[in-house]
């Protein structure tokens, strides 16, 4: 299979969706926008679903594809530093009015809650991740980073208004993500003993795609346990069962 058309409430979901039915990484597919979706107050609520299609760039073997990941702090990163939403220059990037357009976006939104932050583009080779600090940060995450999902969300649909190509970004503040990730696999590795103990299933609350790909790769290679996903969106949950 070379190329793989896929679905979902935003244009990120589908895109994950369609790396999940490759198992390949971003870098290796080109996406093509075929349907946005609508959207509702907000933008929060999506009416329509997105639609794309991803195909595999040439000389990418399945056979040497990996599943999709988290993006990984890679050594050869390029980073601009944003004071105030104003990035220092660098004119090489192609995509730098989208990177500002959501830059400017979350210093709005941010500014609308009380509060002042300071934006890093960080481009990393799986993506390009906006960190964002300042104080009094707990607000703009929220609980379990239900608000940080909804600002990334919303900035992602801003930056792609002024692409011409598709880009994925990934928000994160004061390294919320990576101390999620580490908290969601310590779950999975105490759920799964559970499940080993036991003999039962056990059934986790629903998360976002990003968050059941965490369970997901954390316990691929468990002996003793498998895991699927059931479910339909917002409420698609992580089942861990027995082998």
């Amino acid at each position: 299979m070379s190329k793989a058309v896929a679905t979902g409430k935003t244009i990120e979901e589908a895109v994950e969706r369609g790396l999940t039915e490759l198992k390949v990484n971003r870098d290796r597919v080109t996406v093509n926008v075929l349907e946005q979706p609508s959207r509702g107050f907000l933008g929060l609520i999506g009416v329509k679903a997105a639609k794309v299609e991803l195909t595999l760039l040439p000389n990418t073997p399945l056979s040497a594809a990996s599943s999709p990941s988290l993006p990984q702090q890679s050594t050869r990163e390029s980073k601009q530093e944003v004071v105030g939403g104003v990035p220092r220059q660098d004119s090489g990037h192609p995509a730098e009015e989208a990177y500002q357009e959501a830059i400017n976006f979350i210093v709005d939104v941010a500014k609308s809650m009380g509060l002042t932050v300071e934006v890093e583009i960080v481009h990393t080779k799986e993506s390009t991740t906006l960190q964002i600090s300042g104080p009094d940060l707990g607000l703009l995450i929220g609980r379990r980073g239900q608000t940080l999902d909804a600002l990334q969300y919303l900035a992602n649909i801003v930056a792609n208004r002024y692409s011409d190509s598709f880009i994925r970004l990934v928000l994160d503040a004061e390294n919320f993500r990576e101390r999620r990730k580490k908290t969601l696999e310590e779950l999975a590795d105490r759920l799964a003993g559970r499940v080993v103990r036991t003999r039962k299933e056990v059934v986790l609350e629903p998360m976002s795609p990003q968050e059941r790909k965490i369970i997901h790769s954390r316990l691929q290679d468990h002996r003793q346990v498998n895991t699927l996903s059931k479910g339909e969106d917002p409420n698609r949950r992580v089942v861990i069962t027995l082998k």
